[in-house]
Parts: C-alpha cells; structure tokens; sequence
C-alpha cells in the first residue's frame, strides 16, 4: 500500500507544480523517478520518454503509467496516472473560470508573459538531459541532426519519424 501511495504523493506532486505541458514536466519526472526515487535508471527513462512519445496521448500521463505499472502492476499505473492528471484537471477547472474572466486584466497579461520564458527553459532542460544518454554516438548525433532539420526546414512529421527511425534501429543495431 505504501508504494501506491508513493506513486500517487509523486506524480500528484509534478502535475501540481509542472506548467507548460508535458516536455516541461520531463525534467520533474526525471528527477523524481530517477534520482528520488530511483524506480527507473537514467536509460530506462530515456527509453520511456520515447515510448511516450510514440504512443496517443500526452507524454506525463503515459509517462506516469509506464511508471507506475513497472513499479506495482495495473493499480500502481492508475494511481500514477490519476496523480499526474488530478492537480491540473482541478487547477484548469478553477483557472480556466477565472482566466475567461480576467484575461484582458493588465497584470494577467504580465504574469503569463513571465511564464513563457520559463516554460521554453524547462523544455531545453529536459532536451539536455536526455541527449547524453540518447545521443551516444556519431550515427545518433548524424540521426538527431536530420530529425531537426526534418521537422524545422521540411515540415516533417514527427511520427512518421518515430517510425522510421525504430525500423532504422531495429536494422542497424538488431543484435
């Protein structure tokens, strides 16, 4: 029972504080679940983020899920997944009344404007810290290089990279 509560205290904890999406909260997760807690190790989370990122859905709940069904099975994921979703389901409730209210309010404007910054910080963090164990070499490095030229100068899909770049690595490193 203990681990449950655990995994439901710890993601309740990144979706109260984590603004910005799920990129931004990539760097909360990390930290908790790697270094706190130490329910993954550093390549094991790698490889969520991935798996994340290649399936439906938004990447802190199939993060928390992931995570929560390899530490205590189907009820550690849905307590993980009801943590992470919880504090912004209330949060949003509670804002979004607010926001449509007040949004033309000067000081409103200011504090979100204040945000945006922060939020791009916590997504090149997170990008920091998974490149290390992601891009271990040159092919990678050659790898990671096209996929933003892919997506920034040709309007590639991001998926459609996923694919080809897992049927690429099951060629290239099928052992």
């Amino acid at each position: 029972m203990s681990v449950l509560f655990d995994l439901f205290s710890s993601f309740f904890k990144i979706g109260a504080v984590a603004f910005g999406g799920g990129y931004a909260m990539i760097p909360l997760i990390c930290g908790e679940v790697v270094n706190v807690r130490g329910w993954l190790d550093m390549a094991e989370f790698v490889d969520v983020i991935a798996i994340s990122q290649g399936t439906p859905g938004p990447i802190a709940i199939n993060s928390a899920t992931y995570v929560g069904f390899k530490v205590a099975g189907v009820p550690g994921s849905a307590v993980a997944t009801l943590g992470v979703v919880l504090p912004p389901f209330i949060i949003m409730m509670i804002l979004g009344r607010l926001f449509l209210k007040y949004k033309e309010v000067p000081v409103v404007k200011d504090m979100l404007s204040g945000i945006r910054p922060v939020v791009v910080a916590l997504i090149l963090c997170a990008a920091l810290s998974v490149f290390s164990t992601s891009v271990t070499g040159v092919v990678p490095a050659i790898v990671a290089a096209a996929a933003i030229v892919a997506i920034l100068a040709f309007d590639v899909d991001p998926v459609l990279l996923l694919v080809i770049s897992g049927a690429a690595g099951l060629v290239m490193y099928r052992s």
